[in-house]
């Protein structure tokens, strides 16, 4: 009894170890951090884990595209060198953070992950992006014209992959019927509107924008429960 009891203890800490050392080989780090690690390496392994029409609008210097969400994710990933430093991105850090676990499980030692994705690249104005050269949705001057269009209005900032923004949209509908005397309230998708979006710089999802009059007055990043939103509206 007392062999087997410790023998489970070391099955235990054998676990934990493994456990640790598989998320110890991931880095997430800043854009600041993430451009200059990319800098002092050689032809980076450099990987964008967004899925191919996200990838074909812009992607950052010469990386790949190796969909997250795609069937073949861990036979593509599995042709690189694991004994060299890897890095991975996708919109705002969600795919690319399960992807980089992904990695460290399959055995690779150094793992990059851009916190923030790429929004938080092109907000902070780095020039190694590989952008469009059409506008993608609105822009700035139609922009203006909405969010002029009535004394109130909420602007709206989603995705479809967003995990939050989805959980709030059934509100936010509901919102847009029953305050529509007091507020206008605009939904804008942020891989639809991207030239927008790189112009106010936004860098997460959803992010919410009041105006009046034409004028910001309350923003919000993330997600808010239907009960606080409903109060500043």
């Amino acid at each position: 009894m007392k062999l087997n009891f410790i023998s489970l203890l070391l099955l235990s800490f054998l676990f934990i170890s493994c456990h640790g050392q598989t998320y110890n080989a991931v880095n997430t780090i800043d854009v600041k951090s993430f451009a200059e690690k990319l800098k002092t390496n050689e032809n980076p392994q450099l990987l964008d884990v967004r899925t191919p029409e996200e990838y074909s609008v812009e992607h950052i210097g010469n990386a790949k595209n190796v969909n997250w969400n795609g069937d073949d994710f861990v036979a593509k990933v599995n042709s690189y060198d694991k004994s060299k430093p890897i890095f991975v991105y996708c919109k705002v850090g969600g795919r690319s953070a399960q992807a980089a676990n992904k990695l460290a499980e399959l055995g690779f030692k150094e793992i990059y992950n851009l916190n923030g994705g790429i929004m938080k690249w092109n907000a902070e104005n780095n020039v190694n992006a590989i952008p469009s050269t059409k506008i993608i949705g609105i822009c700035d001057q139609e922009y203006g014209e909405l969010i002029k269009s009535s004394d109130r209005v909420m602007i709206d900032f989603n995705a479809k992959w967003c995990a939050p923004c989805k959980k709030m949209n059934p509100y936010i509908l509901k919102f847009q019927t029953e305050m529509k005397d007091k507020i206008k309230i605009v939904q804008l998708d942020a891989d639809e509107n991207k030239t927008i979006v790189e112009q106010l710089k936004l860098d997460a999802l959803p992010t919410i924008i009041i105006y009046e009059k034409g004028k910001e007055v309350w923003r919000n990043v993330g997600y808010i429960s239907e009960e606080d939103l409903k109060k500043q509206l």
